[in-house]
């Protein structure tokens, strides 16, 4: 397995991999990883780290996972608190009152793409395979929050939503925030067709020239990582404070699981952050 990236790094702890970017990690109060495929106990289509429980895999099999993957990432399986993503804009502000949420205990609500808090003992959980993950941090007031964004949820905005939800639940001021555009499909692959294209054209404050690029025939490139970079900074992040992840995860798929790459019948990668007690 090669692996090349120049602003995240892969770690490896009792045969675990999982992802972290320097800029988060230089922050002192919060722990985060990014997952990959290894390390799990899952087979076959879901080989091996499976974190996802929607897939058809065996859901003892993804609660060893989720186990195996806190204990070598370092945190604590009883603080999980995952999203029930649909392709929306909805921010949860959660508590420790949350915790075991969609992992040991059902959904309460159907429709959260993005998990905001700023409480110790609570870790946020939020899941990919090839959409966009947004991670925040503010160190001056100490809120963590995820965000998932596919196309949907990029056009919608979901980045600028939780940055909103965090000036207003926690007084947080956007210069502050730091935030990684994690690993997602790049630009290199991600190919859509005119409707797709035409939502992302729509954002001409964003100036569209920078994420679109036309293949002919009606079909197009689109690069989600640049669109929500922009999007952040509409919201008020610096430049300086945001970080692009350079890996892309259909290019990538040995070592991480992709909707484009592998099809409906595959395993699922997640997002944590939690802030340490």
């Amino acid at each position: 397995m090669i692996f090349k990236s120049k602003n995240t790094c892969l770690n490896f702890v009792d045969g675990v991999g999982f992802l972290q970017f320097p800029s988060l990690s230089e922050l002192d109060f919060i722990n985060h990883a990014f997952s990959t495929r290894i390390g799990g106990v899952s087979e076959g289509a879901y080989k091996s780290m499976n974190l996802n429980f929607k897939r058809g895999d065996d859901p003892e099999k993804v609660t060893e996972n989720y186990r195996i993957f806190c204990r070598a990432a370092g945190f604590d399986f009883d603080s999980l608190v995952s999203s029930s993503q649909d392709h929306n804009t909805f921010v949860r502000r959660v508590t420790m009152a949350d915790c075991g949420i969609g992992i040991t205990r059902p959904h309460d609500i159907q429709s959260v793409d993005a998990l905001v808090t700023n409480e110790p003992g609570v870790t946020l959980v939020t899941h990919y395979a090839d959409c966009t993950p947004l991670l925040f941090a503010d160190p001056e007031k100490r809120v963590i929050a995820l965000a998932h964004a596919g196309w949907r949820g990029t056009v919608g905005k979901i980045g600028e939503v939780v940055v909103e939800k965090m000036e207003e639940d926690f007084g947080c001021d956007p210069s502050d925030i730091i935030a990684v555009v994690g690993p997602a499909i790049g630009e290199c692959c991600y190919e859509v067709d005119t409707p797709v294209f035409e939502q992302f054209a729509s954002l001409t404050e964003l100036k569209p020239a920078y994420f679109t690029k036309s293949l002919g025939r009606g079909k197009y490139l689109i690069n989600l990582k640049e669109t929500n970079r922009r999007m952040l900074m509409e919201a008020g992040l610096l430049s300086i404070n945001i970080t692009i992840s350079d890996v892309c995860t259909k290019c990538n798929s040995g070592l991480m699981f992709s909707h484009r790459a592998h099809g409906a019948q595959r395993g699922g990668l997640i997002a944590m952050m939690s802030i340490k007690e």
